[in-house]
């Protein structure tokens, strides 16, 4: 399996990021969080700082499973405001298989300015949706459409992760995940009404 990578920025939301990296590889696939910046300390929007496996500029992205963004601000801003994401998300849609997830402000703020979502479904935080152009907005919880898994904000984080693991290893896998996290759902559909 290949690597997927979620990419850190001062000020993004600690739950989506932490949750996604913790549930994927739960699942076994691998993970690697990447800073944007000069530091390998990445300072969330609620004062968590952690610490990236690897650095941007020292980091090779060809055929990534998954290009993973977390939301919060100004986190997901400067996501977008680093000019070298919007080549790689370029290419990452452009490849066979690669595919591409966003909570939060991040399906707005990073990928709807780049035009990525246009034709899609997606969700995303209430009020990020004008930011999408093109792109078919759905107010769910989680949305799969086509190479992109985008979900509405912190709560549905554990639900997002599990989707992209789904999508990657199959419905038993994050069915399996899922009961380990106790919330012993008999799908990962399951696991969606838990939460509403």
């Amino acid at each position: 399996m290949k690597d997927s990578f979620v990419f850190l920025a001062d000020g993004f939301e600690e739950i989506e990021a932490i949750s996604v990296i913790d549930i994927l590889r739960r699942a076994g696939m691998p993970v690697k969080t990447v800073s944007i910046s000069a530091s390998l300390q990445v300072k969330g929007a609620h004062g968590v700082t952690v610490v990236a496996d690897v650095l941007y500029d020292s980091t090779h992205f060809a055929e990534a499973e998954w290009l993973i963004f977390p939301g919060g601000l100004p986190g997901a801003t400067n996501l977008y405001d680093f000019a070298p994401l919007h080549g790689l998300i370029r290419n990452q849609i452009d490849s066979e298989n690669g595919r591409l997830a966003a909570i939060c402000a991040a399906p707005g703020e990073v990928l709807g300015q780049l035009g990525a979502l246009k034709g899609e479904k997606f969700t995303c935080y209430p009020g990020f949706e004008g930011k999408v152009e093109g792109g078919i907005h759905e107010p769910a919880r989680v949305v799969t459409s086509g190479k992109f898994v985008t979900a509405n904000g912190p709560s549905s984080a554990t639900l997002w992760a599990l989707e992209i693991v789904k999508e990657t290893l199959g419905d038993d896998k994050a069915t399996e995940v899922a009961s380990g996290m106790l919330l012993y759902p008999k799908s990962t559909q399951d696991a969606v009404n838990i939460f509403g």
